[in-house]
């Protein structure tokens, strides 16, 4: 039996596309553009399933989303949106919808999205209008999307959610989202650094202590894990938590209890742990330095920030957004220009989010036009000078990588090609920083003297040529 969908998409590129793929799959297809037709036609007609799109040419297709809901209460939901920030994902989970999918999306999946929402034909109950966010996740992305989407997946269950991603890129925004738009919103979030706590005192810290426990124990004290009772407790840097504090950890995610230091009677707790790192456990477990079943305990839903250099195409979204941060707290009201936009989408950020706000505010307070432009971005954000080595390094690259592409070497002839094209420069420029000394020369590059005449006379080289004038 063919099913009917609902497109309501006002992009007609995207909705031709949609509509044919449908067909395709034996879908009876009715497209509009607009919340007025939408509703038109929900109260003419029967569909087991809607897609829409957020931005229509009359408004919020989420923001009307009751509407629907009135008219066909048991109709799956399916939410497409060009929008690049957490709050349209959450918005989406929060009115029922059966899926979202962020712009850019794939095809298949999609396809694939809307057979389950036919077949599964879910009941759907009222939800509370949900506050706007106003953390920074902010990415249009295929990689923040993709963030996006499993931060909504574990808004309305507490499985453990693992957090990986380099300092800065907002693990800790992360966790504060899953907790703030969560079904625990209602009670206390909790975090701990373990990086910023004596190991002696981290079990103390987590799980409290009893009075005379230990030297200056002087009284008794109340744990992480008991402060964030029936909220979310965020684990921040988990590896460099030490061997004896993550059997305790594992102890208390097993059987839901803890006992406090010096303590002899067991607390239930109630807890969401939400775990982060910026280092790769999976080494870390066969050098013996972290536990593999704290590991697979912890890692029931994992979610990697990527890197601000991978994701280039948000740094003009993050840029508008903490400009105006900056404005809300007092700094002159700034604009940036195309090229200062340009410009800061070319710098690598080694400190990721963190440091793009930091410089974004600091060209708020010092820029002299209220229009930032690439001149105020060279003069007030001067480049960060590479490790010792590392331009060195991207220039052998460069070189190797032109080689191949001008050489085009044939499968198995790479290497010896490669040292026949690279060898005589090698060699010459050797002789340029020893001024034709071929004993320097030897040995800098590590071979023998003989074996370096050798050579020279091989590749037609003369030493002499390198000699320094006088």
């Amino acid at each position: 039996m063919s099913h009917a969908v609902l497109l309501v998409e006002d992009d007609k590129s995207i909705a031709t596309v949609i509509t044919e793929a449908l067909r395709e799959d034996g879908f009876e297809v009715t497209a509009c553009e607009s919340i007025e037709r939408r509703d038109v036609l929900l109260g003419h007609g029967r569909f087991d399933v809607m897609l829409t799109d957020v931005m229509l040419q009359d408004g919020d297709g989420l923001a009307s989303i009751d509407a629907v809901r009135r008219a066909a209460p048991d109709m799956p939901v399916i939410v497409l949106s060009a929008q690049n920030t957490l709050d349209t994902a959450v918005r989406a989970s929060d009115s029922d919808a059966f899926e979202y999918f962020p712009k850019p999306f794939d095809l298949d999946e999609l396809m694939h999205a809307v057979a389950q929402a036919v077949a599964n034909r879910p009941s759907v109950e009222g939800v509370e209008e949900p506050e706007e966010s106003a953390l920074p996740l902010i990415g249009r992305s295929p990689a923040m999307q993709g963030v996006f989407r499993m931060i909504t997946r574990v808004l309305r269950n507490d499985l453990t959610v693992l957090i990986t991603g380099e300092s800065g890129t907002g693990k800790e925004l992360v966790a504060e989202a899953i907790h703030e738009l969560g079904s625990r919103k209602t009670g206390p979030f909790v975090a701990v650094n373990m990086a910023a706590i004596p190991h002696d005192l981290l079990e103390s810290e987590l799980f409290g202590h009893e009075r005379g426990a230990f030297t200056g124990a002087v009284s008794q004290q109340i744990g992480k894990f008991e402060q964030a009772n029936g909220g979310t407790l965020f684990l921040d840097e988990i590896g460099d938590m030490p061997a004896e504090a993550q059997t305790r950890l594992l102890r208390a995610l097993q059987s839901g209890r803890i006992r406090r230091v010096g303590g002899r009677q067991e607390i239930g707790v109630d807890v969401r742990i939400v775990a982060a790192t910026n280092r790769d456990l999976v080494p870390m477990i066969g050098e013996g330095r972290f536990r593999e079943d704290l590991y697979y305990r912890l890692n029931v839903v994992p979610i990697h920030l990527p890197p601000l250099r991978e994701r280039p195409e948000d740094v003009g979204a993050l840029v508008r957004h903490f400009l105006g941060q900056a404005a809300s707290e007092g700094l002159p009201n700034r604009q940036a220009s195309l090229g200062a936009i340009e410009a800061l989408e070319a710098r690598e950020w080694r400190g990721n989010v963190r440091e793009l706000r930091n410089a974004i505010f600091r060209l708020a307070l010092m820029a002299r036009e209220e229009v930032i432009d690439r001149s105020a971005v060279d003069d007030l954000l001067p480049a960060v000078r590479k490790p010792e080595g590392e331009s060195a390094k991207h220039g052998l690259e460069a070189a190797l990588e032109a080689w191949f592409d001008e050489a085009r070497p044939v499968d198995g002839g790479v290497y010896h090609a490669a040292l026949a094209a690279f060898e005589k420069p090698l060699f010459e420029h050797t002789l340029q920083r020893t001024q034709g000394n071929q004993l320097r020369a030897a040995r800098m590059l590590g071979i023998n003297r003989n074996t370096l005449r050798k050579r020279l006379s091989e590749l037609d080289i003369t030493p002499e040529n390198f000699a320094r004038r006088s």
